[in-house]
């Protein structure tokens, strides 16, 4: 359970609104006529939503697009106004134009006017493109399904970030982000927290990386094996590029994977199998979470009240020689069990073999469980499993989008996949970077003629994520909800406030949220950011790295900056002279190399830096666990390198009050972190527990 009330407040919250929608949707299908008949979300009941129509068939976006009445691309004349951009630069850096001024018949002044709607630009959005329709209708906000000349507000890409080149607005994509989820990064990210903080991290299956560390897996089994001779473990490997449960294969033993070239070519991750999962109706299933990353600087995390629990379409049995083939009773891939014959479709939310995981929930509690500690339970591991990535997301975010160049600010819906064990523990099974978020599923009508159907539990959890996560990330929500604000006023001072008046306030001005339901996504940090900031040291290590890289745009450290990383921070010492550095350098820099896929540019990599920072730590405090080794050489780096900006600080002020100009001496990666950090001016430290934020880059 996660220490303090906040969390149990908001497990409660979560559980009042399960049950709550749970109820209502009960109550619902009492009474429903025709439910196949119906192409939008359910709602709550006593919500008001304005109908949307039933959703065509799935297309491409280019298909998709054709739906709406055709029109010429959005040229405008030169005597019309132009919506103002997200930015305050157009991408060939003229001056933004200002919309053309609102009529004031009513007497009103400007800022009492309509402002424009939020512009979004749909032309990549792929599988989402029909949720995504749907959300902006419900916000009325303007899409752009063709794209656009001009910027637009949000941009919503199906894949990846590098989709295109944007130079403005928001995009719903980080750089970087498909690369860490990809199941051998997250695997590594993960490890250097178990070895930091074991108990806090142990909700992620142990694993080992095939083929590099296939002779240590084949070892540590055999030696667990001699000490337990009744210990008969399952294993499962999975393609690291592998998605919808592609390639994946239960083995007894080491001895049973497939070495024969493919692993060569296709790298893989090897995992215990969680042999005793939570079974409903003697199902196997696993639960989909919507988690919205909306920056990494700050870092703020929200997640969706409610997801998908996707279900096995055979019985479950604990795996056997006789069984480790059978994909429906041991995989939840809803890919995989859509193709089974007894696979189930439903427009239930609580039936059928995908179902909203509200439904489950209030199963559970109907039961006894506690819910609140199983949803407490995976808000702690939603938050963990965000601070193990964001280090190295910060790496290719400087890389991408390096400081003072025009660039987009970023938000990504994620899909954390989630098995609840037996005694209700949440396992973490694997995070997924471009989440589905269509709305309809195959449905065979005779044999390999297929239809798509609507599906109004996908539609249900899918259109309420993506439609909170824009109001969320709405770039006019400050100047609408001030607008709101000052609306009353003049009429509030009107004894008898004329037709006009209320009529501006009726077709433009009112509160454009009020039709909508409140929203489905609950911040969970920074709101409890004190529970869980203690873990945040290979973050602080990843600001540590960035102040050396020198170079803008590379993601690897170089000999020169290494160097200058221990001599600034004064770590070298007769025990570790500036040559064992170097060597230090070479060895661990080499080993990583041969490791990674990405040569791109030579040198050090995020994860080698922390392996060596490990290696320093241990020299520099022993008798200490790993964790307290390694924060306190982080409060020594950064104590040293606050003193070190506070004089050149000092320095340049004094040669600017004489009337000359500081030159920069040493190293070109010497001097790049002598200025001081963008956010304020580092105080003089008094001892080494003063802890000072060197990130010269901010991350959105």
């Amino acid at each position: 359970m996660l220490r303090g009330s906040p969390e149990r407040e908001l497990a409660a919250w979560w559980e009042a609104e399960a049950v709550a929608a749970t109820k209502a949707q009960a109550a619902k299908e009492q009474v429903r006529v025709d439910p196949g008949a119906a192409g939008e979300p359910e709602r709550k009941a006593g919500e008001e939503q304005p109908k949307e129509p039933a959703p065509a068939p799935p297309c491409a976006a280019e298909e998709g697009d054709a739906r709406i009445p055709p029109r010429p691309p959005p040229t405008l004349p030169v005597s019309l106004a132009k919506p103002e951009p997200a930015s305050g630069l157009y991408p060939h850096g003229k001056s933004r134009i200002k919309g053309r001024s609102c009529k004031r018949s009513s007497g009103q002044p400007d800022e009492y006017c309509s402002l424009r709607p939020v512009t979004v630009d749909s032309s990549k959005a792929r599988t989402s493109l029909d949720a995504l329709k749907i959300s902006i209708r419900q916000l009325k906000w303007k899409e752009f399904p063709f794209g656009r000349r001009l910027p637009c507000d949000i941009y919503w890409h199906g894949v990846s970030f590098h989709d295109s080149d944007i130079f403005s607005g928001q995009v719903n994509k980080f750089p970087g982000m498909t690369e860490m989820v990809r199941k051998i990064t997250l695997s590594r990210a993960v490890r250097i927290m178990q070895n930091l903080f074991p108990e806090e991290y142990n909700f992620y299956p142990r694993s080992w990386i095939l083929p590099d560390e296939f002779q240590l897996f084949v070892a540590q089994v055999q030696m667990v094996k001699d000490g337990d001779p009744s210990w008969k473990p399952t294993f499962i490997v999975k393609p690291d590029s592998g998605c919808q449960g592609d390639g994946i294969y239960l083995i007894k033993d080491p001895s049973d994977i497939r070495l024969s070239g493919t692993l060569q070519s296709r790298p893989a991750v090897v995992q215990e199998y969680i042999c005793k999962p939570l079974l409903i109706d003697k199902l196997k299933f696993d639960i989909r979470l919507y988690v919205l990353l909306k920056s990494l600087e700050p870092l703020e995390i929200y997640i969706a009240k409610d997801g998908l629990s996707r279900f096995c379409t055979e019985p479950y049995q604990e795996p056997s020689p006789k069984n480790l083939h059978h994909i429906f009773m041991h995989l939840t891939n809803y890919s995989l069990n859509i193709h089974s014959r007894n696979f189930i479709h439903s427009d239930s939310t609580s039936t059928g073999s995908k179902r909203t995981f509200s439904s489950i929930l209030y199963r559970l509690s109907s039961k006894g469980v506690d819910i609140k500690k199983v949803w407490s339970d995976i808000i702690s591991l939603v938050i963990k499993t965000v601070i193990a990535l964001t280090p190295e997301l910060k790496v290719f975010y400087q890389s991408d989008i390096p400081a003072g160049r025009p660039g987009p600010t970023c938000f990504q819906i994620l899909g954390f996949d989630i098995l609840l064990m037996k005694n209700l523990k949440p396992i973490l099974l694997e995070v997924n970077a471009n989440p589905s978020m269509r709305i309809e599923h195959e449905q065979e009508l005779s044999p390999g003629v297929f239809e798509n159907v609507p599906s109004l539990v996908d539609e249900e959890v899918k259109v309420a994520v993506i439609r909170d996560t824009l109001r969320l990330m709405d770039p006019l929500k400050k100047k609408r909800e001030s607008q709101f604000q000052l609306l009353g006023k003049p009429l509030a001072s009107q004894e008898n406030p004329t037709h006009s008046d209320l009529a501006s306030v009726s077709q433009g001005n009112a509160n454009p949220d009020a039709h909508l339901p409140s929203i489905c996504l609950k911040q969970v940090f920074p709101k409890y950011a004190k529970q869980f900031n203690y873990l945040r040291l290979v973050d602080r290590m990843a600001n540590l790295f960035i102040r050396f890289l020198g170079i803008k745009g590379t993601m690897k450290l170089g000999p020169t900056g290494f160097r200058t990383f221990i001599r600034n921070c004064k770590l070298s010492s007769s025990s570790l002279s500036m040559a064992a550095v170097d060597i230090l350098y070479i060895d661990i820099t080499r080993r990583w190399n041969s490791m990674t896929m990405d040569q791109r540019d030579s040198g050090m990599c995020l994860q080698a830096f922390v392996e060596a920072f490990f290696y320093l730590a241990q020299r520099k405090f022993k008798m200490l666990p790993l964790h307290e080794q390694v924060a306190s050489l982080i409060d020594l780096c950064e104590y040293h390198l606050s003193l070190l900006d506070e004089k050149r600080l000092v320095c340049g002020r004094s040669s600017t009050s004489s009337g000359s100009r500081l030159q920069p001496s040493g190293t070109p990666q010497e001097a790049a972190p002598a200025a001081p950090p963008a956010e304020g001016r580092p105080q003089p430290c008094t001892d080494s527990t003063h802890k000072v934020s060197h990130s010269r880059h901010t991350v959105s």
